[in-house]
């Protein structure tokens, strides 16, 4: 292998903040929104020239229950906010109408709290209320190194279209949906062994409806699967995300994918036309923090005594699940803490967090804790709690 020398310099830093939240989707706005409510100065870094990551850019439209299936809410507050913030100008489909409406028990029953909403629209509404907020946003920038002093991160080394920079920080928020900032700073990581399956999800106009073709799907974990699924799907292509020629391979092979779809009913006419594609990798799962727990989907109806929100399982009726602050940091670096993608799980509960509203409630939890404290092992559980239930948020069932 050839290796070359980088040359050395002196970085300007160009910054200074409470807390910086590295990713821009549903958990990093969540995180962002969170830290500023609580008076820190904030600053929300994403490498895409939109927030939303792949609930808008990757066109996974459809903002899972805020309910347990069988009638109940368990997701709240900034969950909430940002489910009626995707309906506000309508939607496209799944709207809750008993949730909205005031509607009976068993209508509640029979229609989760979910919808489907419009990506594009969804994206510049949650970069409005950012800015509304007063959080600052900076585009086109990826974190490509930190400098850790004494366990705690002092600067996050990125680069944009101005070069290599330096920005100074008290916490940080790693809501990049790979664990990024976790890998660069030391943290212990593990990866989705698993792998992630082909999707090209993309939108159409069809005789003037605008409708969503969820081409691929999210695999489901090897627990769930029979052993005829297992062997069926061995010949299938899998994907972990963190290799930037398998991510332009998958992303080539989706657009191919996508367009041999669309043409399957012929070209551009008046009453057909492609619409959108998604412009960043449908990749699910990739890397996440180890910390000193893991939650399981076991756990379901488990009372935790640091638990800072609530979460349903999107994919059937019944359980609830209540999010331990202990999955949220690590044992290495003492100000840094995860939200969405990033948060510490088994692989078989990683399919179960990775959907927006346990996004929203683990982004929630690591804002409001980053606008407290620079050291989250000895960050007061009580005291974050106290926040978060003041903020709406419910900690535990036996509440609801």
């Amino acid at each position: 292998m050839e290796f070359v020398n980088e040359k050395a310099k002196q970085l300007e830093v160009t910054g200074k903040y409470d807390v910086v939240v590295a990713g821009g989707g549903i958990a990093g706005v969540a995180a962002a929104l969170a830290a500023k409510r609580n008076g820190a100065k904030v600053l929300l870094i994403e490498k895409q020239f939109l927030v939303g990551g792949l609930a808008t850019l990757g066109l996974i439209t459809i903002y899972l229950p805020l309910c347990d299936g069988e009638g109940k809410q368990v997701s709240f507050s900034i969950a909430e906010e940002l489910l009626h913030l995707c309906m506000k100008h309508g939607y496209e489909d799944k709207y809750p109408k008993p949730w909205l409406e005031n509607g009976t028990l068993e209508e509640k029953k029979n229609r989760r709290f979910e919808v489907q909403f419009n990506a594009n629209l969804y994206g510049i509404l949650l970069e409005k209320l950012l800015l509304e907020e007063g959080v600052e946003i900076l585009y086109g920038t990826s974190v490509c190194d930190v400098l850790v002093e004494d366990e705690k991160i002092k600067y996050l080394i990125i680069e944009s279209k101005s070069g290599r920079q330096a920005i100074s920080c008290k916490s940080v928020v790693d809501s990049t949906g790979d664990a990024d900032i976790c890998k660069l700073s030391g943290e212990k990581t593990e990866t989705f062994k698993q792998g992630n399956v082909l999707a090209g999800w993309y939108y159409y106009h069809e005789n003037d409806e605008y409708k969503l073709n969820m081409l691929g799907w999210a695999d489901i974990p090897d627990k769930f699967k029979t052993e005829e699924q297992k062997r069926l799907e061995k010949s299938l292509k899998r994907y972990s995300g963190l290799d930037k020629e398998e991510l332009t391979e998958q992303v080539v092979t989706a657009h191919a994918l996508s367009l041999d779809d669309y043409l399957k009913k012929g070209g551009i006419s008046k009453g057909y036309n492609l619409g959108t594609i998604a412009t960043i990798p449908q990749i699910r799962m990739t890397r996440r923090i180890v910390s000193d727990y893991e939650i399981d989907d076991t756990e379901m109806h488990k009372e935790f005594s640091d638990s800072v929100g609530m979460f349903s399982d999107w994919r059937k009726a019944g359980p609830c699940y209540e999010l331990p602050f202990s999955c949220l940091y690590g044992t290495t670096v003492k100000n840094l803490i995860t939200a969405g993608r990033c948060i510490s799980v088994t692989e078989p509960m990683w399919d179960i967090t990775r959907v927006i509203p346990v996004c929203a409630v683990s982004g929630q939890a690591a804002g409001t804790a980053a606008a407290m404290s620079d050291d989250f092992k000895n960050l007061s559980v009580e005291k974050l709690q106290e926040k978060l239930q003041k903020d709406g948020v419910v900690l535990h069932e036996k509440d609801l």
